[in-house]
């Protein structure tokens, strides 16, 4: 498989490792870069075929690495799925949430993650969108190890969500009797609809409808400025 150059700095990434006595990183190992390799491409194929539908097959096929090599790094379905899981999220957290932090707490930084979960759309990061998006579906029903790790990052992309609406309200950005949850949801509804219709159709209008949604959410939770006190018309006697 052609590695382009977002897919090395993806493998590398998984392969960090503490420096040397002199300052410099270990050279990884051969098998720490095939076993980095796989992941890259079970996270690829699990957004257009469910986790699954990841074979053994399919991965030897898309890194050009025979069954038995494969086997080599996984003792089971259920290790390769969570291993999976764990790449894309470390995928997701430097492609969508490393790039937002930098952006002042409240609805700055949440127009500033928005934009950036609409951008690894754009760029198809992962072929069929958004990696837990995808896989959410399949493992809605099915319970088990996958399943808890897909909802455990589900949740800290909520409350990602709802931290910044909460900034927004302690910064007098937003109405302090405006309503977290129904923000949250609002934003995230329109965000997996921007995601659904973009993998469908390949037409980006759903992102910009999606960018304009949160701008809507924001301005009607605008708060609203304080009244002026009326000033006293009557003469000091």
């Amino acid at each position: 498989m052609t590695l382009d150059y977002y897919d090395r700095s993806c493998y590398c990434q998984g392969m960090q490792q503490k420096n040397n006595s002199d300052g410099a990183a270990p050279r990884p190992s051969k098998g720490e870069v095939s076993r980095a390799t796989i992941l890259l491409a079970a996270a690829k194929l699990a957004t257009t075929k469910g986790l699954e539908g990841l074979s053994i097959g399919d991965l030897a096929a898309e890194v050009g690495m025979s069954k038995s090599g494969l086997y080599a790094h996984f003792k089971s379905k259920e290790e390769l799925e969570l291993a999976t899981i764990e790449t894309a999220a470390d995928i997701f957290d430097r492609e969508v949430l490393r790039p937002a932090m930098d952006a002042p707490a409240g609805s700055q930084q949440l127009r500033a993650v928005v934009d950036s979960f609409l951008k690894h759309l754009e760029r198809r990061v992962f072929p069929g969108g958004c990696f837990f998006a995808a896989v959410a579906m399949e493992l809605d029903t099915r319970p088990g190890l996958a399943r808890d790790r897909v909802v455990q990052a589900q949740q800290k992309w909520l409350s990602l969500l709802k931290q910044c609406f909460l900034d927004a309200k302690a910064n007098g950005e937003i109405d302090a009797g405006a309503d977290m949850a129904q923000a949250v949801f609002e934003t995230q509804a329109m965000l997996l609809a921007a995601n659904f219709v973009f993998v469908m159709t390949n037409d980006p209008a759903p992102l910009a409808q999606a960018r304009r949604g949160v701008e809507n959410v924001l301005a009607r939770l605008v708060a609203a400025p304080e009244p002026k006190k009326k000033q006293s018309t009557r003469r000091k006697p």
